[in-house]
């Protein structure tokens, strides 16, 4: 017998498991659309990033303009705007497209392969010979297999597009930030790229927080996600009994075992809530002290003279970037919390499919003949 797996292997396990039927959808006949679904994606996402930084500096010009009173350079960028804007639309509307087209079509093929590997040979019901946390495999493959697929799509774009607009406004808060100069205790100190090295202090604050905060929010939602299936087939069952023919009474085993779910549920849920509650002040705390923050480390260059207001407004707008994108572990945590929920709830129905191919196949029973009157 095997030696089962220490905590910190099993979710490897579990994702490696997913992953490898997952991925299909980018193998064979399957490929003919996912890849390009997919490298349309990465395009879509490069071109808002240079629509964004496009409007950072005119961000900069439009304020420099109106610090200047200037109404010709003001019109100007009004009109430059307008095209701006109708690109930037237009390529949301174009991501919505794309992304929704990718998990529609990979929740498709996995929920398809998921199904196969259920039915075929009997497995749905020889599983239930297989020791595990596997029950509700119907949940696992609608619901779960939903999450599975569509989590992973939104956040691979949201985390192309973090990556690419870190290193992208980076380069805006080096050049328009430059080093800063203080004086303390009658010596003069240089900070270079003050405000690079104040948003990677500040991000780092704050996803430490959200680490912090939100440790335990994945085997709570996994708890809440089994809960709720424990109620539905619970549910099923008393529908089961008003579908026969004729209908049977409900017991009270039934009725027990329904409150039982429901208590469950509610007991879950209450831990999400909390869970959540401290997750959201982190979050919040955070996208109000963001551009705050950034005004204030501007504010001393500012009054300086040493910085135009459209260069304020636009180290800020940079600030704020390139800390939404380092921030994205923070305001995805609950996102990858319930995808990492899902993929383990699936890998262990796959893991359960797997085993009952090592148990014997039941013989088959001999209708009995009929008898002769």
């Amino acid at each position: 017998m095997s030696e089962p797996d220490r905590p910190d292997e099993q979710p490897k396990r579990l994702f490696g498991r997913y992953w490898e039927s997952a991925s299909g959808f980018w193998k064979g006949q399957s490929a003919k659309v996912s890849w390009p679904l997919t490298i349309g994606l990465v395009a879509i996402v490069l071109a808002q990033l240079t629509v964004q930084y496009q409007l950072n500096y005119w961000n900069r010009d439009f304020f420099n303009a109106l610090e200047r009173r200037d109404a010709a350079g003001l019109w100007s960028q009004v009109v430059w705007f307008v095209p701006l804007a109708v690109l930037s639309v237009s390529l949301s509307v174009t991501s919505v497209w794309a992304r929704m087209t990718t998990q529609r079509k990979w929740r498709e093929w996995l929920t398809t392969h998921l199904l196969a590997v259920w039915l075929t040979e009997d497995r749905y019901q020889r599983l239930v010979s297989v020791d595990g946390e596997h029950t509700n495999a119907e949940y696992r493959i609608s619901f779960d297999a939903r999450i599975a697929t569509d989590a992973p799509v939104d956040m691979a774009i949201g985390l192309l597009n973090a990556v690419m607009t870190a290193l992208v406004f980076i380069n805006v808060l080096w050049t328009v930030g430059g080093n800063f100069h203080v004086v303390l205790a009658g010596r003069a100190l240089t900070i270079p790229a003050y405000l690079v090295l104040a948003v990677v202090v500040y991000t780092a604050l704050f996803t430490t927080a959200m680490a912090f905060v939100g440790r335990n929010l994945t085997p709570v939602i996994q708890a809440e996600n089994q809960a709720e299936a424990e109620l539905r087939a619970a549910a099923n069952e008393i529908r089961e009994l008003g579908e026969r023919t004729p209908p049977a009474a409900v017991a009270l085993a039934e009725l027990h075992d329904v409150r039982s779910a429901l208590t469950q549920v509610l007991l879950r849920w209450r831990q999400l809530c909390w869970q959540l509650m401290g997750t959201t002040m982190v979050s919040q705390t955070d996208i109000l002290l963001a551009p705050v923050c950034a005004w204030m480390l501007c504010a001393p260059k500012f009054l300086a003279g040493e910085m135009s207001l459209g260069e304020l407004t636009q180290a800020s707008a940079a600030f704020v970037s390139v800390q939404v994108a380092f921030n994205w572990f923070v305001d995805n945590y609950q996102r990858v919390a319930e995808w990492r929920s899902s993929v383990n709830r699936v890998a262990t129905l796959m893991h359960g499919l797997d085993a009952v191919d090592g148990l014997p196949r039941p013989a088959p029973v001999s209708p009995e003949p009929d008898h002769v009157i």
